[in-house]
């Protein structure tokens, strides 16, 4: 038994070294090659050539999903509910239709969803964000898709990303259920 223990704790001290220099990996990578706010920029841009009406009742405004917000023309940010973006599984690069109401309620439709692909990893908590962690990424989700999802750290997620182009955010499609012996075995695992 306690050679099982001294497997898991070297196991456990493997994966921070190796979480370490993932991190350091990271940061040296958008050193080079830009930091995520860089990468917003095509988003942006994208964003900068949709529609903005003003009837006098109502205002349409379409804009671009950026993993939170929605990216209107203008680069003006309008904030997206959580449980919106997790229900509706938006993913960076989706085109949204935002009516604003003349009594100021806010109404969203994904109107132009990017193509998409999914993936599966593990998920996370770093840093004050879950992540996903898949295909040698870290990809941040939203809480509220967490918790919809009953999802615990460790838990294996189907996650739905943007088919082309790097993306920071996804978004959970599902949480693939553990097997009786995967439930077995992290109870051996807790000390």
């Amino acid at each position: 038994m306690a050679s099982q223990a001294s497997k898991i704790a070297l196991a456990k001290e493997m994966l921070e070294t190796a979480e370490s220099n993932i991190r350091s990996a990271k940061t040296i990578l958008n050193d080079i090659a830009g930091s995520p706010q860089d990468k917003n920029k095509k988003l942006k841009e994208a964003a900068e050539e949709l529609s903005m009406q003003d009837d006098g009742e109502m205002k349409i405004i379409e804009g671009i999903f950026d993993g939170q917000n929605m990216i209107g023309p203008k680069q003006k940010n309008y904030p997206i509910p959580a449980n919106y973006a997790s229900k509706s599984k938006l993913v960076p690069g989706d085109v949204l239709k935002l009516t604003v109401k003349e009594d100021g309620s806010f109404v969203y439709k994904q109107i132009g969803p990017v193509e998409r692909k999914r993936v599966k990893g593990l998920l996370t908590y770093e840093d004050g964000q879950y992540k996903v962690l898949a295909e040698g990424r870290a990809y941040n989700v939203i809480f509220a898709s967490v918790t919809y999802f009953k999802a615990e750290i460790g838990d294996e997620i189907t996650l739905v990303i943007p088919e082309h182009g790097e993306s920071e955010w996804g978004a959970i499609e599902n949480v693939i259920p553990k097997t009786q012996e995967d439930k077995s075995s992290s109870k051996n695992d807790e000390f």
